[in-house]
């Protein structure tokens, strides 16, 4: 597993102020554009979660780009088959979809979500 800031309880911190800012009216709609918050099902545990993640939109589908994918587990909920993620506050509504998470042969990971109809 991967050391470093990314595995360190500021982490923690800073993804619950983030989830916080998103939050606030003024603030989420700012900041809204490129970070969001995820919430999804744990495949083994079945607790919900949610996290703050940056995203690429481009009509119905999102693309999050998965930094230091070896020091987190969340998007592992997403291999194979996928499964159904809800972004919150995306672009002023909570909209729900279907993710598959790939991981290239350089390592990097991508989490690919196909939007649902509105």
């Amino acid at each position: 597993m991967a050391r470093g800031i990314f595995n360190s309880p500021v982490v923690g911190w800073f993804n619950a102020a983030a989830v916080g800012l998103t939050r606030v009216p003024v603030l989420g709609r700012w900041i809204g554009h490129s970070v969001v918050v995820i919430r999804y099902q744990g495949r083994r545990s079945g607790q919900t979660f949610e996290t703050p993640v940056s995203v690429h939109r481009d009509g119905d589908q999102v693309t999050i780009n998965v930094m230091t994918p070896d020091s987190k587990n969340w998007w592992r909920n997403f291999l194979g088959e996928g499964g159904p993620i809800t972004f919150l506050n995306l672009d002023g509504a909570d909209r729900t979809g279907h993710a598959i998470a790939h991981r290239d042969d350089r390592g990097k990971v991508a989490v690919t979500v196909k939007l649902d109809a509105p």
